[in-house]
């Protein structure tokens, strides 16, 4: 498994399962749009009136299932940050080329926010014969 074959997997998938956990060390998931870096860092949106807004100010350790088609799925877990202007900007152009209509949230919604992950691990598991597993730790 390479960072390569990882980046392809994920950028084929809009779309993640992501979990945050609450202050009081609760699980909460919710479907999210993400874009990926060629570093493997996720992109994506939320309102900052948002659960996991809140949860990732408090504790900023997210975990995503990405995929599930095919019986193959990657699991990313990660340290999710609110971006610098700089950061952004270049994060923005990958996340815009997702999902162009990202452009229109950024302008129109007051409490548009941003977060990158950088991952701490991934695992990728494929189903099918044969069965595969791999790991790997950042």
């Amino acid at each position: 498994m390479t960072v390569d074959f990882l980046y392809e997997f994920i950028s084929k998938n809009k779309y993640a399962v992501l979990s945050t956990v609450t202050v009081d060390g609760l699980p909460e998931s919710a479907v999210v749009g993400i874009a990926i870096t060629t570093d493997l860092r996720i992109i994506f949106d939320t309102l900052s009136t948002s659960r996991k807004y809140q949860n990732l100010i408090n504790n900023p350790s997210i975990a995503f299932v990405i995929g599930w088609d095919g019986e193959q799925t990657i699991q990313y877990e990660g340290t999710a940050k609110i971006p610098d202007e700089k950061e952004l900007e270049e994060l923005l152009q990958i996340y815009f080329n997702v999902f162009p209509d990202g452009k229109d949230r950024k302008e129109n919604w007051k409490d548009i926010a941003y977060f990158s992950v950088s991952p701490r691990w991934i695992r990728y598991s494929d189903f099918n014969v044969p069965v595969t597993i791999e790991e790997i730790r950042f």
